[in-house]
């Protein structure tokens, strides 16, 4: 089953962020909000889950 695109709520209102759903073989899709239509990123729930335990350990705050 698949889902919306999500966004998080921090995302400011001219759409500079990128988009996440869930596909229908279970893979989590990102996009960039700004170019709907172009490529996407697809990741396993296990690549997703390392990479939320790096953001939330604050891994990448030097890129922000």
């Amino acid at each position: 089953m698949s889902s919306e695109w999500r966004k998080s709520s921090f995302s400011g209102p001219d759409s500079n962020c990128v988009e996440l759903r869930k596909a229908e073989d279970g893979h989590i899709l990102m996009r960039d909000s700004k170019d709907p239509d172009g490529p996407r990123l697809a990741f396993t729930k296990a690549e997703m889950a390392a990479f939320v335990q790096g953001v939330k350990a604050g891994e990448f705050d030097d890129l922000a």
